[in-house]
């Protein structure tokens, strides 16, 4: 339970919660389902999601030994089956299904990513692509599978080691190709690979699509306080290696004051106003932390817009990607900025149509302001069909009584001490 502030409202702790994923030997899918199991997500959670799918196949959990140790293994027991599905067949699966509305998202874009990049692969339309292999029984549970798990393990970001692709060749649809396979190195663009000391496929399409869907970063583990550790096992042992995925799921604390981040910049004059508009969706998705335009005056008095995108370091190949593919720009200026910020601290409020998170912020020594969260406003705007500045209006009063019902206390414990 989480703790009453001062102000009489829910409090959350301001330490970010990390899951890294430790891919020494890869990552597949039912990897990535094990180690979230291992790590403590509830594996019946899992099961009754995948299930109402409404699929011919069974999923289940068992623990086992590769290299030595000990790991858990996502065992999916699937009938034969010669049925290619495209993209529309695999988003009606999800949408009929019982996951929730985030959970959903994440699979989808995870389904995206591959269905994009097996586009690419062989330049042909998305809505052409059938799923092959990975629109079988199997990869499907196994990507919905790791939605649910993913969202149930309550981080507020994910991180990942460099990937090791794998080295030899693999035998797809179309013949024998060398590793990585076509889609696997398609959507490792942009992600540091790892030396592959054994000769198999360590990283498939799928665990490659997973981790680049939500990894912020590709790196070594950070400074950070770990809470469990899972292992998730795949299908084979390997010879002088453990083949395990590692997920650390811990905490890193947060510090208020100044950071570091870059901003990218480029012009555009020559661009109709809804790809501009589609590129900072695209962008926002993507993990940049703002996106912006401003109109300008280019050369030969040419009106123009200039695109703005904030990001992590990590982020900026991600974000060049983008702004290089949806738009027709020939370069883009990237510089440090640094950011001071208010002390913040999340609280929830209790409003007549229900709970509603929010954020205080303040200087030292000064009272603190309070901003609802604008996703939980809308939504309950959109179920209850009123206004959503009257969400706002309520939120905003459920918080003014809140702190003024606990003046007394908050004399003596400032917010800001939490």
């Amino acid at each position: 339970m989480e703790p009453l502030g001062a102000d009489g409202n829910r409090t959350r702790s301001l330490d970010v919660r990390v899951g890294y994923f430790d891919c020494f030997s890869g990552v597949s899918g039912d990897m990535t389902l094990g180690a979230l199991v291992d790590a403590g997500v509830d594996g019946r959670a899992i099961v009754e999601a995948v299930g109402s799918l409404g699929l011919p196949g069974e999923l289940s959990f068992e623990a086992v030994r590769r290299g030595g140790f000990r790991a858990t293994h996502a065992r999916v027991k699937t009938p034969e089956e010669h049925a290619h599905r495209h993209w529309r067949h695999i988003e009606a699966l999800i949408d009929k299904s019982t996951l929730t509305a985030s959970q959903k998202d994440l699979a989808k874009r995870i389904f995206l990513k591959l269905g994009e990049a097996e586009a690419r692969v062989h330049g042909i339309d998305l809505a052409r692509i059938h799923f092959h292999e990975v629109g079988a029984v199997d990869s499907i549970i196994d990507i919905v599978g790791s939605a649910v798990g993913l969202d149930l393990l309550g981080v507020d970001r994910f991180e990942c080691s460099a990937v090791p692709p794998g080295r030899g060749f693999v035998r797809a649809e179309h013949g024998r190709m060398p590793l990585p396979a076509p889609a696997t190195a398609e959507i490792l663009k942009g992600v540091p690979l790892a030396d592959s000391p054994v000769e198999m496929e360590m990283t498939t399409p799928t665990g490659a699509a997973i981790v680049t869907t939500i990894a912020e970063r590709f790196g070594p583990l950070p400074a950070m306080t770990v809470e469990s550790i899972g292992l998730g096992a795949g299908t084979r042992e390997v010879p002088g290696q453990a083949n395990v995925l590692r997920l650390f799921v811990g905490a890193i604390a947060s510090s208020p004051g100044s950071d570091r981040v870059f901003m990218l910049e480029t012009n555009l004059d020559d661009l109709p106003g809804e790809v501009v508009g589609y590129t900072t969706v695209k962008l926002l998705e993507a993990g940049a932390l703002d996106v912006f335009t401003t109109p300008i005056q280019m050369k030969k008095n040419r009106p123009g817009v200039m695109v703005s995108v904030l990001c992590d370091e990590a982020r900026i190949p991600a974000m060049e990607e983008i702004l290089f593919r949806e738009t027709t720009t020939l370069g883009v200026r990237r510089f440090p900025v640094s950011r001071h910020k208010l002390n913040r601290k999340a609280v929830d409020v209790a409003t007549e149509y229900g709970a509603i998170r929010g954020k205080l912020g303040w200087l030292e020594n000064r009272p603190p302001t309070f901003s609802p969260e604008y996703d939980d406003c809308a939504r309950i705007a959109s179920e209850r069909s009123i206004p959503l500045r009257e969400v706002f209006d309520a939120a905003h009063a459920a918080y003014a009584r809140s702190a003024s019902e606990a003046a007394p206390a908050a004399e003596h414990h400032h917010p800001h001490e939490h």
